[in-house]
């Protein structure tokens, strides 16, 4: 069994030597049964350690792909591994929807270009840091990791969230901040919280696409307000407002996702003074804020909590598998979403708490920020570059963030396209999944973090070239 790997490459030596033996599995020419090469003879073909291919073998085995036989060997295992084994839809079959993306970008395809993901690579990630708070809780006594935590959360760590949040013009108590397990459950919460079922709630245009599934279980009405270059169209959510008579505005301001714009002071002003007029509450969703080039205005700041909650979260810069996040609330709202927090789940993990706690207070955190900015800005100006000379228009030029909206020419069929895209291992995000109503759009969000690459390119360039020649 030949397998070449990359030792250049970003994909990691392990993952690539379970994609070769998988994607043969698949194709059969390793029928169940058969003896793979001796941890050391792959080892020595491929020139990498033993401990690497041992961890290659061991995931498979772990996946079902192989079964180990005691001082025999490795084996592949009997025909349903093989059926499992990863595969791709033949062109037509796919829906290309808001559940398609939810269900495939999480999919651990190595070879899968995921241009639209919504998460930093490995990378760009605090991982020395989260080894540093792994290492600090592996210290403290068993007491310290075997209980239900406090359903506030972590009192240390709310206190590192309140001082954090000092430092945005944010005032608040620790009683005030509720820890959550990720941003997801803390939008949840507020959700949940607010709105009943005949309510209606706003959502940015395009917006958080994860978040319309969540809004629409309530049996809520979901209006979206339009996004400029400088925040919510502001006379939209007026007029919108005076029609539909809101509940709850949902917002991301700064690095919007997905179009990567911020909100100015005079817009974050009128936005108030709409939801002060029409008697609506702002959840403000600013889980982006640690990689804003500057200190940027936020709702909160000027608001602080009368009318806005608001959420953060430490899994887009940390490490997304910690999980933590945090909702702030006025005082009146307190006790309510514990009860929600505490009757959908109990308390949230005190253990990943701790070790953010760890990361935070050990010195290098900022320092990691400040090396994260720094990267993302190169990759933004990188990848729009890129994207305006494969023939796309941008929406906006973000100076940091992981994210940029840009459009192909014409008026493309973009499901075609994406379904085109996923045939040449691409996996697009077209910007109807990002609309409360899915309406059509050339726009799709790409992350400058994952689409620099001449693939993607080369892709791009061939469907704006032929969008040209339909609309000459």
């Amino acid at each position: 069994m030949q397998i070449t790997l990359d030792t250049d490459g970003k994909v990691p030596l392990v993952s690539q030597i379970v994609a070769a033996v998988t994607a043969r599995i698949a194709e059969g020419a390793l029928p169940p049964g058969t003896r793979l090469p001796s941890v050391r003879a792959l080892a020595g073909q491929c020139g990498v350690s033993t401990l690497t291919v041992s961890n290659a073998y061991n995931r498979l085995v772990a996946e079902g792909f192989l079964e180990a036989r005691r001082a025999s060997g490795y084996y592949v295992a009997a025909r349903k591994a093989a059926r499992e084994a990863p595969r791709r839809l033949p062109a037509g079959s796919v829906s290309i929807d808001a559940l398609w993306l939810l269900q495939r970008v999480y999919e651990d395809d190595p070879n899968l270009l995921k241009v639209g993901a919504g998460w930093l690579p490995e990378s760009h990630l605090f991982t020395d840091g989260l080894r540093h708070g792994l290492a600090a809780l592996a210290k403290k006594p068993p007491s310290a990791v075997s209980r239900y935590g406090n359903p506030h959360g972590y009192a240390p760590l709310r206190r590192a969230v309140q001082m954090l949040l000092a430092q945005r013009a944010i005032d608040c108590e620790p009683d005030n901040i509720i820890l959550t397990h990720g941003a997801s459950q803390a939008l949840d919460l507020a959700a949940r919280g607010l709105l009943q079922a005949g309510d209606t709630a706003f959502v940015d245009d395009p917006g958080y696409c994860n978040l319309f599934p969540t809004l629409r279980a309530l049996g809520v009405r979901v209006v979206g307000i339009p996004r400029t270059t400088q925040g919510p169209d502001v006379d939209a959510l007026r007029t919108l407002a005076e029609r539909h008579r809101p509940r709850v505005f949902f917002t991301n301001t700064i690095l919007h996702n997905p179009t990567g714009t911020g909100c100015s002071p005079a817009v974050i002003y009128r936005v108030l003074r709409v939801a002060e007029e029409f008697d609506f509450f702002i959840v403000e969703d600013d889980i982006f804020a640690g990689m804003a080039p500057d200190q940027v205005p936020n709702i909160a700041s000027l608001d602080q909590f009368r009318r806005v909650l608001y959420v953060g979260s430490f899994s887009k810069t940390v490490s997304p598998s910690l999980r933590v996040g945090y909702l702030v609330v006025g005082r009146e709202l307190v006790e309510r979403m514990l009860y929600l927090k505490l009757s959908g789940g109990l308390t949230s993990s005190e253990i990943t708490e701790q070790v953010v706690h760890a990361i935070l207070t050990e010195g290098h955190h900022r320092l990691h920020l400040a090396r994260l900015r720094d990267k993302l800005a190169a990759a933004q100006k990188a990848v729009c570059d890129s994207l305006e000379s494969a023939g796309l228009s941008i929406f906006h030029r973000p100076s940091g963030g992981m994210f940029v909206w840009a459009g192909l020419p014409g008026a493309p069929d973009m499901a075609e396209v994406a379904r085109q895209a996923l045939d040449e291992g691409i996996m697009l995000a077209p910007g109807a999944l990002f609309r409360a109503d899915q309406k059509a759009t050339p726009f799709m969000r790409f992350n400058v973090t994952h689409a620099d690459h001449p693939r993607l390119y080369r892709f791009l360039e061939r469907v704006s070239e032929g969008m040209v020649r339909d609309t000459a």
